[in-house]
């Protein structure tokens, strides 16, 4: 059990402080302060409820809106779920927040999150086009563009950027990423964080409109065999993008 308590002391800290950021500045928490509270609700919590930080729910009904799956409600008041896939609009998740923030027992703040991958309302070029630009400056204007706006539909985090390396043209994930060169991956990778997280270095996650930013996927997953999903091997290669993620701050993996 200890070894998970820091995922989840992370996710109740970044959902402290994401949302707080929403708050009016007088009452805003410090990232010290938001980790103390973080720290001191961890010590309430039994393992249920531990596991429910780790839980993600996707949405659905996105036709019609997002909403939650039949019973997302009752597993927000018992603590059952730390975030929502696909779930955004100010007044929906405003009623979700308050029902965590309110009505369950710990009060832990909701994360909503969405793959947010080349713009939100205003859509840019896919990310293998934006890295053939070799304009970082651009795409890390595209990435803070597309922060604004999905922050402003009351979205925390983004499942990008994507930073596998190109391997076989005939995986189709390979437009979601940089191409087949590293250095090229790592630049276009670390002007992403910079743009989705705001301010010098994508440390400015106390702005309200500040998306986590998420190096995915895990290493090697680009190295498919065939064009096909999950045929893949270790190479040193693979883990340099996550990392340059992780050094300009990235918080998730």
């Amino acid at each position: 059990m200890p070894r998970i308590w820091p995922i989840i002391s992370g996710y109740a800290a970044l959902a402290a402080v994401t949302v707080n950021a929403q708050a009016p500045r007088e009452s805003r928490l410090t990232s010290a302060r938001a980790s103390q509270v973080a720290d001191s609700i961890l010590r309430l919590m039994t393992l249920e409820e531990k596991i429910g930080q780790l839980n993600q729910l996707p949405g659905m009904g996105t036709q019609t809106g997002p909403r939650v799956p039949e019973g997302g409600e009752a597993l927000v008041r018992s603590g059952g779920v730390g975030s929502f896939l696909g779930i955004f609009g100010v007044e929906y998740t405003r009623g979700l927040q308050r029902i965590a923030t309110r009505e369950s027992r710990l009060k832990i703040p909701l994360l909503f999150a969405n793959d947010v991958i080349h713009g939100f309302r205003t859509i840019y070029p896919v990310s293998i086009a934006e890295a053939a630009s070799f304009d970082s400056a651009r795409v890390e204007a595209s990435a803070r563009q597309s922060a604004v706006e999905a922050t402003a539909h009351g979205l925390h985090w983004t499942f990008a950027p994507m930073v596998d390396i190109a391997r076989d043209p005939r995986w189709g994930r390979i437009v979601e990423g940089a191409g087949e060169d590293p250095w090229l991956g790592s630049v276009m990778a670390a002007a992403r964080v910079r743009g989705f997280q705001g301010g010098d270095h994508g440390l400015g996650l106390g702005a309200p409109d500040a998306m986590l930013a998420t190096a995915k996927h895990f290493a090697a997953y680009g190295g498919a065999e065939g064009g096909r999903d999950y045929n893949c091997l270790l190479y040193t290669s693979d883990a340099a993008d996550e990392e340059d993620s992780v050094d300009l701050g990235g918080r998730r993996i």
